[in-house]
């Protein structure tokens, strides 16, 4: 089992940035990728950012150029540096981990972009 814990949301106007955390904790040896992903009131949940254990690093294509996906090894947490904020990305942020024995999902956390 894989423990995924999300923080750093909140309320932030346009234009402004926000960083959030993903501390991962139990059966963390044979992740082969993470990422963040979001979901918006009456749409579907979309990957934003991943990173696998290989460094490999995929933006979707709104945020490329604002935000930045990176991790910390040392201290098992996984980033999401959020600049240039746009309302739409008001969203419930996810943390994912992903193993072949399946696929692990933080509680999310709150992201709202609004003047």
């Amino acid at each position: 089992q894989v423990q995924l814990v999300e923080s750093g949301g909140g309320l932030v106007q346009p234009g402004g940035s926000l960083r959030l955390s993903c501390a991962a904790s139990g059966s963390i040896s044979s992740i082969y990728a993470m990422g963040w992903y979001r979901q918006a009131p009456g749409k579907q949940r979309e990957s934003v950012a991943t990173i696998t254990s290989g460094g490999r690093i995929n933006y979707v294509t709104s945020v490329k150029g604002r935000f930045t996906i990176s991790r910390d090894n040392a201290k098992n947490t996984l980033y999401l540096q959020m600049n240039s904020l746009k309302p739409e990305d008001t969203a419930v942020y996810y943390c994912n981990a992903q193993k072949l024995s399946g696929t692990y999902w933080g509680q999310g956390t709150q992201v709202t972009v609004s003047s």
